[in-house]
C-alpha cells in the first residue's frame, strides 16, 4: 500500500519546470511566424500603399515675357520708283546699255540716243537702284511726253503695303520694329514707315507702310507678312493647355497638397505655346498642364513633371 505525503503535494515547483511550458509555447509561436511568411507570396508581402487619384502632368507658373504683336499681310511695293526719259523731243534710241532687273548707279548710262541733227546723247540713271522695266527698242522714238524708257527703283528700298483692321490701328506707330517674310525670301527686319489716316468705308480697313530691310534683291508685288511688335508685357506664364474656358470663366487647375485646387485667372498674351496670366496665379504654383472637365475641385491627384511622365 503506498501512501501519499501531504507535505510533498504542497511542495511548489522548482523554476526550472516553472519556465520549461513557457519556452515551448513561445517556439510555438515563433514557428507559427516562420510557417505564415512562408505562405505568404514575395509579391505581396512587397506591395506597399500608394498614393490615391489620377496621375496628372503638371508644370509650375513661371516669369516670362511676350510681345504684343499685330500682323498684316501685304504686297511689296517700290517705295520709291523713277521714270526716265530724255529731255527733249525727236530723239531715236541707238543702243540700250541695261536690261530690266540690273542694278544700276547713279550717273550710269542706260542707252544712246541718236540726235535730229546727228550726233547721239546718252541716257543717264538719275538714281541709283534697280531697273524695274524698260520700253527701250532700238529705233523706237524717245520723248520727253512719251512712255518712259526706263523705270528705276530707287535704292531698291521696298515696303510692304498692307490693310489692318481699324481696332488694330490705334496701337501702331511710326518706327515700331516688325519681322517681316516675303514668298521666295529669307526673314528679314522692318520697321513702320506711315499709318494710314484714314480707313476704307466698306471693309472698315487702314494702310500701313512696312519699310523692308533687304541685303538681297527682292521682286515688287510679292506677297508678305509682317509681324509689328506693339508693345512687350512680363508676368506669370503657364501652358496653354493649362488653360479652361467655361460658363464658370476662365480657369487653371493648379495641385495643392496632392488634391486640385480651381483657380479663376485673367489671362493676357500668348506666344509660343504660353500665355501671360495676370491675376490669379504666381510664380511657382504648379498647375494641371494639361487641364481637363474630368478634374473637380478636390479630387485627389498623383502629379509628375513632363519628364517624369517622359521616362515612363
Amino acid at each position: 500500500m503506498i501512501r501519499s505525503d501531504p507535505d510533498q503535494a504542497l511542495r511548489p515547483l522548482p523554476a526550472a519546470a516553472r519556465a520549461a511550458p513557457r519556452r515551448r509555447y513561445a517556439g510555438l509561436m515563433v514557428a507559427s511566424a516562420a510557417m505564415a511568411a512562408l505562405l505568404v507570396p514575395p509579391a505581396l508581402a512587397a506591395e506597399q500603399p500608394e498614393a490615391k487619384g489620377a496621375t496628372v502632368t503638371v508644370a509650375n507658373a513661371s516669369k516670362a515675357c511676350f510681345s504684343a504683336v499685330v500682323e498684316v499681310f501685304g504686297l511689296l511695293m517700290p517705295r520709291e520708283e523713277v521714270a526716265v526719259r530724255p529731255d527733249r523731243p525727236g530723239l531715236k534710241v541707238a543702243d540700250v546699255l541695261v536690261d530690266p532687273g540690273e542694278t544700276v548707279t547713279a550717273g550710269q548710262p542706260l542707252a544712246r540716243l541718236t540726235l535730229p541733227e546727228g550726233g547721239t546723247a546718252l541716257v543717264q540713271a538719275p538714281i541709283a537702284g534697280i531697273v524695274s522695266a524698260s520700253s527701250a527698242v532700238i529705233g523706237a522714238v524717245a520723248s520727253a511726253k512719251g512712255e518712259a524708257l526706263f523705270s528705276i527703283i530707287a535704292r531698291n528700298a521696298f515696303d510692304l503695303v498692307g490693310q489692318v483692321p481699324v481696332r488694330h490701328l490705334p496701337q501702331l506707330a511710326v518706327d515700331q520694329t516688325a519681322t517681316v517674310k516675303i514668298v521666295g525670301a529669307d526673314e528679314m527686319t522692318g520697321k513702320v514707315r506711315r499709318v494710314s489716316a484714314t480707313v476704307e468705308p466698306n471693309s472698315q480697313l487702314g494702310q500701313v507702310f512696312v519699310t523692308v530691310n533687304a541685303t538681297k534683291r527682292l521682286l515688287a508685288n510679292s506677297s508678305g507678312r509682317a509681324m509689328i511688335k506693339t508693345g512687350e508685357s512680363c508676368g506669370v506664364s503657364v501652358p496653354l493647355t493649362a488653360v479652361l474656358y467655361g460658363d464658370a470663366g476662365t480657369v487653371v487647375q493648379v495641385v495643392r497638397r496632392q488634391q486640385i485646387e480651381t483657380r479663376r485667372v485673367e489671362t493676357g498674351l500668348m506666344s509660343g505655346g504660353q500665355i501671360e496670366i495676370r491675376d490669379g496665379l504666381a510664380e511657382g504654383d504648379v498647375v494641371v498642364a494639361r487641364a481637363g472637365a474630368l478634374l473637380r475641385e478636390g479630387d485627389p491627384v498623383r502629379p509628375v513633371t513632363a519628364t517624369d511622365a517622359k521616362a515612363k
